[in-house]
């Protein structure tokens, strides 16, 4: 028994050990258009800050819309040489992926349609007719578009691709795999609202997260929070980001693939939770908003590899709630 109490005492003691060992590292700042923040446990107290800066500058290079010499801005402007990065060739294999799972309701060949509703880069505010609409939805359709050789192939070169509706995911991707890489296995990595979370916190306890109420006059609070148990979530919804024109109409920042149009739908807030990469659930988010929430619900009930938590308006215009 004296041995056993021996043996109790010590491993008491390395666990309290390495728990004072580990320390809570945060970072902080700007990237993407939004903010970034990085908890994570490590026996250093090196917060990685040039080498995360440099990741940032990298994905940057390869996939911001916003900076007029990235790879894929060059590609937007018709230069065919481009040879594409490990960054850009996963994320578009990612989409053609996602593209074909929700039956287009992801893709991000529509970036032509959101510039034009003022969401983009080139901040177009233009008014847009039925025909103007349908004359670009022409130039929309992930499958028209090929990467061989590390090249992008455009069935016509005025096809413009925008992955901003995965890229903020996939750059919590990047951070999170660098930091495994540096073998810290308890992290929490957030850019703009999307998320990807491993192990436990300081607390030894799941990372926990809330949910936005879909607040339309600006003000925030929080629908539930939930715990991510080695699991990425990211959320989108429409009650932010839209703009009033002249008319009193409202466009939201989800354009519809299918149609071409800026139109709410009855959806309002869509998280997606699971065990795959922040840069999945990040697109599936989108589509979501795009289908509505019959759709949505449909092709969430026909597969078993996330879950999800939607805000939604029922028939009688009240705010409900679905989780699967």
């Amino acid at each position: 028994m004296k041995r056993f109490y021996t043996i109790a005492l010590s491993l008491l003691f390395i666990t309290c050990t390495i728990q004072e060992e580990h320390k809570l590292v945060k970072l902080e700042g700007l990237v993407f258009g939004t903010t970034y923040h990085i908890s994570y446990l490590a026996s250093t107290k090196s917060s990685f800050q040039s080498e995360i800066d440099s990741l940032f500058a990298l994905v940057n290079k390869s996939l911001s819309t916003y900076i007029p010499t990235s790879d894929i801005s060059k590609i937007n402007k018709g230069d065919s040489t481009v040879v594409v990065d490990p960054f850009f060739t996963e994320v578009f294999q990612k989409s053609k992926e996602i593209y074909k799972d929700t039956d287009g309701y992801f893709d991000p060949t529509i970036g032509m349609l959101v510039n034009a509703w003022g969401f983009g880069p080139e901040k177009q505010n233009n008014p847009l007719d039925s025909s103007k609409v349908e004359e670009m939805m022409a130039f929309v359709g992930l499958d028209k578009i090929q990467l061989i050789d590390n090249r992008i192939k455009k069935k016509d070169p005025r096809i413009y691709l925008d992955f901003n509706s995965i890229a903020k995911g996939y750059g919590v991707d990047v951070i999170a795999r660098f930091l495994e890489g540096k073998q810290i296995s308890n992290y929490l990595v957030e850019i703009g609202g999307e998320i990807r979370a491993r192990g436990t916190n300081a607390k030894d306890q799941y990372w926990k997260v809330a949910i936005e109420k879909p607040n339309t006059d600006g003000s925030q609070s929080f629908e539930t929070v939930i715990s991510l148990k080695n699991q990425s979530m990211a959320t989108s919804g429409n009650y932010r980001k839209f703009r009033i024109s002249k008319e009193g109409k409202k466009y939201v920042h989800t354009v519809n693939p299918k149609t071409g149009f800026a139109k709410e739908s009855n959806l309002l807030s869509a998280s997606v939770i699971s065990n795959s990469d922040c840069a999945d659930v990040d697109a599936y988010a989108t589509a979501f908003m795009a289908m509505g929430f019959e759709k949505a619900r449909e092709l969430v009930e026909s597969q078993t590899k996330f879950k999800v938590f939607f805000m939604y308006l029922d028939v009688d215009g009240n705010i409900a709630e679905y989780a699967n």
